[in-house]
């Protein structure tokens, strides 16, 4: 019986989203998945690995990781001091191999979920250096002389915040898929899940700010899902109204606790100056 992915209880995944990942699987590609920070792109690993009962492996990708690493890395260094100081484990070579995140995903019984997460930090040779492994869903470990191969090839999710292009030959092995940022509708599903009963005249007014933030011009860093949802979190706290919210004051353009939604202080400054410029144009005379 194919797997499906049809979401979960606490992810609200669209229908293209939907789409995507089965594809993804039915086609045995890994599914690269794009788009701003704070889409989901990582949960969504996490919740396709839940969904469909299935162990998920994480390998959070660095500036300075090597491809080589998620497959294995050989301790040369610890097998020659372990051989100045007559160690006996040093006739076997296997004890240092240290088995990266593609060789646990290979070696599982189950079929696992393997995230290998913002792989556009590397090197632009990262993504090559993978190709043939996913692909075949196998690598040679010279050191041994040994082969290893996928007992269950893994599901692979591939996340990138487009922080830089990635290799032709690496996309058309890929299925790809671009979330989207939400829309009203599927926003205020997002906070309805991680906040049932919440006041619905409080998430209209915090959802029309917010959406009012994001489309502000100059903005550096626009505010994410996840911000939204620190935000809503601070003002149930605090107990804000939403009458608070729904004021017009020209000196109040700045939304309270807005430090859960803007994030330096260039945009501070910048809202800063609209509000003061509001002020001059409201002013009498």
């Amino acid at each position: 019986m194919a797997l499906r992915f049809t979401g979960t209880a606490d992810y609200v995944a669209t229908e293209d989203l939907k789409v995507a990942v089965n594809a993804a699987v039915a086609l045995e590609r890994p599914l690269l998945v794009k788009g701003e920070p704070g889409t989901g792109k990582t949960v969504l690993a996490y919740e396709i690995a839940r969904a469909l009962d299935a162990p998920l492996i994480t390998w959070h990708v660095k500036s300075t990781t090597k491809a080589h690493q998620g497959l294995y890395e050989y301790d040369a260094v610890s097998r020659l001091r372990d051989s100045q100081l007559g160690d006996p484990r040093v006739g076997e070579v296997r004890n240092y191999i240290r088995r990266g995140k593609v060789w646990e995903a290979f070696e599982l019984e189950r079929r696992a979920v393997l995230l290998i997460d913002e792989i556009d930090k590397a090197d632009i040779e990262f993504p090559n250096d993978l190709l043939q492994e996913l692909d075949r869903m196998e690598f040679f470990v010279y050191e041994t002389g040994e082969t290893i191969s996928a007992r269950q090839r893994p599901i692979v999710v591939i996340t990138s915040n487009n922080e830089k292009e990635l290799p032709d030959a690496f996309l058309r092995r890929c299925f790809f898929h671009y979330i989207r940022f939400p829309d009203e509708d599927t926003m205020r599903a997002i906070v309805d899940v991680h906040y049932p009963g919440i006041k619905q005249k409080l998430v209209s007014e915090a959802l029309r700010i917010f959406y009012e933030l994001r489309s502000a011009p100059g903005l550096k860093k626009k505010p994410s899902t996840s911000e939204l949802l620190d935000w809503l979190k601070l003002l149930m706290v605090e107990d804000v109204d939403e009458r608070v919210l729904r004021e017009r004051d020209a000196g109040k353009l700045i939304p309270p606790l807005h430090g859960a939604l803007l994030k330096n202080e260039q945009d501070v400054h910048l809202f800063e100056r609209l509000a003061f410029m509001a002020r001059r144009e409201t002013r009498p005379g």
